[in-house]
């Protein structure tokens, strides 16, 4: 009996073991093809860990952004090395980070900088816990609830730092490569690491690690100051380097004189002893361009009289050989100075270009000072040591969480936990992850990381090109050109500033951009028609419908538009105009630039389909056009991938339905009070005469049998008749009753058929106008639509926002709808016309409604039910588009001086179609009635009646 118990008591608790297994499965993503490795999670304890190694604080030179004017800057001195080692140098002046964003935090007993020294101390140890910490709280980083671990080696005492800073950093901490191998195999490899982070300062440290991934096969990434040079290209170790080459400044500022083919140019330099070695090499190795002179003026910098002397007697000898001058080694207030001298006294050659080769921090750039068209390459904000330590342990999780998908238990039990005993197999862990380190890349903190070769990891920090310019309201401002990527500029608009655009004076506006705007014939937002037999637009813009959104079609179409040979085919040419193309014209005039019009070739708003972005959503992403405009909705998915302006137009989403004319029936003389109406008329007649009846007997001076020898005898058909006559007002052959109480009820009764009488007349004068028959939706919660009934019909515009809209808020509407789904809004406006009808209702945006409802000549078309998800039209642009926040206040400009109220006047005509309302009034008993003088029904009104 106690076995069976034992058996009955094993079998429940097996019983209960699957629904919490099933319920951390639910957080796998859907991708996944393998289910919940319950015994693998038990085994590594449901945690990924990473070792760390060389763990020892940094000391970092002064910031690298503090340049001195006449010296050399801050942090470019280079330690002397020890003999047989190399060892990277101090921070660059274009360094990409600012040492620590933990300031105060250190192990306890730390010595801190002292203050004014210029140094700061950079703990790894705080670093790694930050991003451990900050990982663990980003959901679906790691599958199945898995969190981070981080395995300090002993080093550090498992997390305890030295108490004070190491006076070499390179000192070492083993005597030999191997007695570090057996210290990291016993404090960290035992523990099962995916992978390991490690912070060497020598190449002696940087070897050790080559040892390690070789030996256990463990993928080591290295968190280095400055890349190290290596021999072996080992793919297990990677390496992160925190500061940017020089090599990289001189790569940008070559490509910027040769896209603007400047190949004649001359040097100004702030300092002697610059670096620009990599600069002039690279333009050395190109035979086009060609080094004028080389204007130090470093002596002259103290002196304003000796600066100005020198800068004339340089620029007035180099004005007719040089186009460009590339200033090196200067900070900004030494440029600042440099120009307002040559300003004020006029000897800056007018058709100089100035280009600033360093690489600058965009947030410490000013525009006091300095000439319009001057360019300069720099980031936007600057990266944090702790910034590079998460990205390092990011780039680990995701590899982890890739490869789990693929192969679990490969990728998540570490090949080699005893390094007595490194098993042999074709693939190890540590392999099979590092493949996928090699394939992963992400938006960090730092920039985006790559891995570029086999070894080096890359972060692009929001490298971008600058240009001085004037905004729309005449004030001098950065201008994002473009950024640098993969090793060449990618240009914001696809144009750079004309040559014009130069500074000759500080008031000089620049050259008018050429932008590429897209539309989408939206009515009234964007009409079309042909244009005339010169193939011009009298009236309107000139835009092309090439059917194509191939960016290399619509270039040669637009060239050859703009040259003096035009073989635009006369069918792609159109005239546009409306609500939309006034606004354009508009924002061209106020932000003086010049645009090419075209229709988008797919005819969509834009959704992501089968992989990638259609419609004007698409071509803003691939480059194809710098603005769209038309009524273009914003909406969470879009927004996330483009940059909208605000909405320059308020609308939301509304219901469209047909109405139609009925034949009145036989029985349409009854429609004016309802059904009970009727019957509490007649129920009240009979029981009205049957009481007169009763009064009339039973009085002694009434017309009964019994009565005064009385030659007329009231009956109850006498009382019939009398109420009959009453009601229908035909009283001109009734017999009367003859006693006071008979007579005061008829009296009332034909009170009660007076107000029944008027309430019908009112009633029938609507009737009398005609029947309107149609779709009653009370909104887009009506159960109609929900659940609707055989044959009936509803659909939207495909991949558009109210399409969108429904499939996220209603799977299962949106599921029944897609199958009447049209491609545009006049097509479902004509399906909704159309004899028969091919739609019943149609969803789309209301301000797209009331428009077709208005210029509906037939008055068959009618907004029905409540609006609903409230929207906005905005003016798409590119990510991170710099033309968005000028072109959002020019707007916000037009709203409150009331040019967007002109322009709603204007494309939104009032016609008396689109203010009519179809209506029949519902009576019951006890409900409101209407008088005699009321029969002409109020247009403005919405009543209904119950068939």
């Amino acid at each position: 009996m106690r076995r069976l118990s034992l058996w009955w008591l094993l079998s429940r608790v097996c019983l209960l073991l699957p629904p919490p297994c099933a319920l951390v499965l639910a957080g796998v993503p859907g991708s996944s093809s393998h289910p919940q490795p319950c015994q693998i999670l038990k085994r590594i304890g449901h945690a990924v860990r990473v070792g760390a190694v060389h763990l020892q604080p940094w000391t970092t030179a002064p910031s690298a952004t503090s340049r001195v004017p006449d010296g050399n800057p801050a942090g470019t001195q280079r330690d002397e090395p020890e003999p047989g080692t190399w060892r990277p140098p101090a921070p660059s002046p274009g360094a990409r980070w600012l040492g620590s964003a933990l300031h105060g935090r250190g192990p306890p007993g730390s010595r801190k900088p002292e203050e004014g020294s210029g140094t700061e101390t950079l703990w790894p140890r705080d670093a790694l816990l930050f991003a451990v910490d900050n990982l663990n709280r980003v959901g679906g980083l790691l599958p199945y609830n898995l969190s981070l671990e981080v395995v300090m080696a002993i080093e550090a005492g498992l997390g305890d730092l030295p108490l004070l800073p190491f006076s070499s950093p390179s000192s070492p901490w083993s005597s030999d490569p191997f007695s570090f191998l057996q210290s990291v195999c016993h404090t960290v490899v035992v523990q099962g690491v995916s992978a390991l982070l490690a912070f060497p300062q020598s190449q002696g440290e940087m070897m050790e690690l080559d040892l390690v991934s070789s030996v256990l096969h463990i993928p080591v990434i290295s968190i280095v100051r400055c890349e190290f040079p290596r021999e072996s290209q080992n793919p297990l170790h990677l390496q992160l380097s925190l500061e940017n080459s020089l090599s990289s400044d001189a790569d940008v500022t070559v490509s910027i004189l040769t896209m603007n083919n400047w190949y004649n140019f001359s040097l100004l330099l702030c300092q002697e002893d610059w670096n620009i070695t990599d600069f002039l090499l690279l333009t050395q190795s190109n035979s086009k361009f060609h080094l004028g002179s080389v204007i130090n003026i470093t002596s002259n910098l103290s002196s304003s009289e000796d600066l100005l002397s020198f800068l004339q007697v340089q620029l007035e000898s180099i004005k007719n050989s040089t186009s460009t001058m590339v200033m090196f080694g200067c900070n900004m207030e030494s440029i600042r100075r440099i120009f307002e001298i040559t300003t004020q006294f006029g000897v800056t050659p007018p058709e100089l270009h100035w280009v600033l080769g360093d690489s600058q921090n965009v947030e410490e750039l000013r525009t006091e000072g300095l000439p319009l068209g001057l360019i300069a390459h720099g980031k936007t904000t600057q990266s944090v040591f702790e910034y590079y330590v998460q990205d390092a342990m990011e780039l680990v999780a995701r590899a982890v969480a890739t490869a789990t998908m693929i192969q679990p238990e490969l990728a998540l039990i570490p090949s080699t936990m005893n390094c007595m005993d490194v098993e042999a197999t074709n693939l190890t862990s540590g392999q099979y992850l590092s493949r996928f380190l090699a394939n992963t890349t992400f938006r960090g903190l730092s920039g985006s990381i790559r891995v570029k070769g086999s070894t080096i990891i890359s972060s692009e920090n929001n490298f971008f090109i600058w240009n001085l310019q004037h905004d729309p309201m005449g004030k001098p401002m950065w201008t994002r050109l473009g950024s640098w990527q993969d090793g060449k500029i990618v240009m914001d608009y696809g144009i750079w500033p004309e040559q014009a655009q130069r500074h000759k004076t500080h008031f000089q506006h620049p050259s008018k951009l050429h932008l590429r705007v897209v539309t989408l014939i939206e009515h009234p937002f964007v009409f079309t028609r042909e244009v005339d037999d010169e193939g011009l637009c009298p009236a309107g813009q000139l835009c092309l419908d090439p059917m194509t959104n191939d960016s290399s079609i619509l270039d040669s179409l637009f060239s050859s538009l703009h040259s003096s040979n035009d073989t635009v085919p006369i069918q792609f040419k159109k005239c546009c105009y409306g609500y939309c193309i006034d606004l354009l014209e508009k924002l061209a005039e106020d932000m003086n630039f010049d645009f090419d019009l075209y229709i988008v070739g797919d005819g969509k708003y834009g959704a992501w389909k089968n992989g990638h972005w259609t419609g004007l959503v698409g071509d803003l992403l691939s480059g194809t056009a710098h603005m769209a405009v038309t009524s273009f909705s914003i909406n969470t998915a879009r927004s996330q991938v483009i940059d909208f302006t605000s909405p320059f137009f308020s609308t939301s989403l509304g219901i469209l339905v047909r109405t139609r004319d009925t034949a009145a029936p036989i029985g349409a003389f009854m429609w004016p009070l309802h059904w009970t109406m009727w019957l509490g008329i007649f129920v009240a007649l009979h029981i009205t005469a049957i009481f007169l009846t009763l009064y009339e007997w039973k009085s002694p001076f009434g017309m009964t049998p019994k009565g005064r020898n009385r030659s007329k005898v009231f009956s109850f058909s006498s009382a019939l008749n009398v109420c009959y006559a009453l009601l229908f007002g035909r009283t001109s052959a009734i017999k009367p009753p003859k006693c006071w109480t008979g007579r005061f009820l008829m009296n009332l009764w034909a009170i009660f058929c007076m107000f029944c009488l008027s309430t019908y007349t009112a009633n029938l004068a609507a009737v009398m106008v005609g029947e309107k028959i149609y779709e009653e939706l009370s909104g887009i919660h009506d159960p109609k639509l929900h659940h609707p009934s055989q044959g009936f019909r509803f659909g939207t515009v495909r991949e558009s926002s109210a399409e969108d809209y429904v499939r996220q808020s209603f799977p299962e509407m949106h599921e029944y709808m897609r199958r009447y789904n049209v491609p545009a809004t006049p097509d479902g406006v004509e399906y909704l016309k159309n004899d028969p009808e091919k739609l019943d209702a149609f969803i789309m945006d209301k301000a797209l409604l009331d428009y077709e409802v208005s210029i509906d000549a037939d008055c068959k078309l009618l907004t029905v039910g409540k609006p609903f998800a409230i929207e906005g039209y905005g003016i798409g642009l590119p990510p991170n588009s710099l033309l968005t926040s000028n072109v959002s206040e020019l707007i916000s400009q037009y709203k409150s001086h009331g040019f967007m109220d002109v322009l709603h006047d204007k494309w939104y005509k009032v016609v008396p179609c689109g203010k009519r309302s179809f209506a029949v009034t519902e009576l019951d008993l006890g409900t409101q009635t209407k008088t005699v003088n009321h029969i002409l029904p109020n247009p403005d009104h919405k009543n209904e009646r119950d068939m």
